[in-house]
This record gives structure tokens, C-alpha cells and sequence, in this order.
């Protein structure tokens, strides 16, 4: 049996959230909810969990019409640097949302009409980094990023030099966070975040902090 991951489902339809909680298996451990922006956000930072389940028609955003159709992607860029990952799971199929949540940083996007065993193994395969999506909507994201193949796959070769860790540091680095706010961000102390750093240079073969700010917006990683 998978090791149980933990989770926190947004969504504004409690019904639904109820349903989905009791349909999860045991490789799943529910540990919040919330129904709109601020309320996911808040709890996102407060129980660190290791995936979201997200819908993306969220209500709460910053225009504060209550129907915000970008409500998801809000969360997920409010909480990039929480050490978590985001499935998108909707009711929409439209290929402009799965593209759009996608490009906000979600690792998955499937439908509500998947079982909860369906929604269990998506979440844990986006908890161990693969990506996952329904069948008929998989083509709306290679057809989106096809025409970038060859530079994804440069991308990929340039990432894959980096841990884990590594990639976590250089994202908030290049998008202008301190040392020492890495280290709150992370748990880690400021010598481990000046030491992934120095690795990080190394590795991309660059020299300032700067640098890898530029290196990072021309391969869209912010």
C-alpha cells in the first residue's frame, strides 16, 4: 500500500467536499478544506499539505465578484512558497482552463466526474511529481505546449541538474525572496539556503543571484 499523503480540498460546494472526503481511500489523509480564495490560502500556508485538490472556479478572488473564474490560479500563485503541490479536479473541461491552471503551476487537471479512487491515485502521483490528466484533456495541454517541445525538453535536461531542494530555492531566489525569508519559507536554516544556492549557481553554470533571476523569467520558471 502507498503511503498515505496529505490533503486539503477546495472547493465552494460543501456537498461536494463532503462526497469527495468520504470517497477518498486510505492512501489519502484529508487534513483542511476551504470554499473560496482567502480561506484556501490561509489554509494552504497553515497545514503545508503535500497536495491541494483544487477546483477551478473559485469564488473569493481579487476583483471580489464572487465569481472569479481565476480564483484557482490565485491560490496556487499565492502559495508558491509553500512546498506543496495543486490538482486542479473541475466540473469545466474547457481547453482555456485547463491551460491557464496549468500554466499557474497545478501538476494535474482532472474532472469531477472521476471515482475517488480515480482522485486518490492522481493525488498520489502528483504528491511523487508525475503529471496527471484526464484522457480527453491531455491533448488540450499538447497542443498548448507542443509548439515549445524542443525548449520544455532544454528546460527538463537544465532542471534535472537540480534536487528537489534545489529547485525549490532557486524558484524563490529568482523570483527576489532573501535568505533569510528562503529559510522561513522552507524550514531550513540561512547556511543551508546560502549552500543550495551555491549549488544552484554551479550547476547552471552562472554567477550572480541576477543571473539566475534572468535565467529563470526566459524559461518561464517564476
Amino acid at each position: 500500500m502507498a503511503d498515505s499523503i496529505r490533503v486539503v480540498i477546495v472547493d465552494d460546494h460543501s456537498i461536494f467536499r463532503s462526497g469527495l472526503r468520504s470517497d477518498l481511500d486510505d492512501t489519502v489523509t484529508v487534513v483542511g478544506e476551504a470554499a473560496d480564495v482567502p480561506s484556501a490560502i490561509a489554509i494552504v500556508a497553515d497545514t503545508r499539505p503535500d497536495v491541494v485538490l483544487l477546483d477551478v472556479h473559485l469564488p473569493g478572488g481579487s476583483d471580489g465578484s464572487g465569481t472569479d473564474a481565476t480564483g484557482g490560479e490565485e491560490v496556487i500563485r499565492a502559495s508558491s512558497t509553500v512546498p506543496t503541490r495543486f490538482l486542479a479536479l473541475s466540473v469545466s473541461d474547457a481547453a482555456e482552463d485547463v491551460v491557464r491552471v496549468i500554466r499557474a503551476g497545478a501538476r494535474g487537471y482532472i474532472t469531477k466526474g472521476s471515482s475517488g479512487v480515480e482522485v486518490s491515485r492522481a493525488a498520489q502521483a502528483v504528491a511523487g511529481g508525475d503529471a496527471v490528466f484526464s484522457p480527453r484533456l491531455a491533448g488540450f495541454v499538447l497542443d498548448a505546449f507542443g509548439a515549445v517541445s524542443g525548449e520544455t525538453a532544454a528546460v527538463d535536461d537544465e532542471l534535472d541538474r537540480l534536487s528537489t531542494r534545489e529547485q525549490e530555492v532557486m524558484r524563490l531566489i529568482a523570483r527576489g525572496y532573501a535568505y533569510k525569508e528562503v529559510a522561513a519559507a522552507l524550514f531550513i536554516s540561512i547556511k543551508t539556503v546560502e549552500t543550495h544556492v551555491s549549488a544552484v549557481l554551479r550547476k547552471l553554470q552562472l554567477s550572480s543571484r541576477h543571473e539566475l533571476t534572468a535565467w529563470a523569467s526566459e524559461r518561464r520558471l517564476l
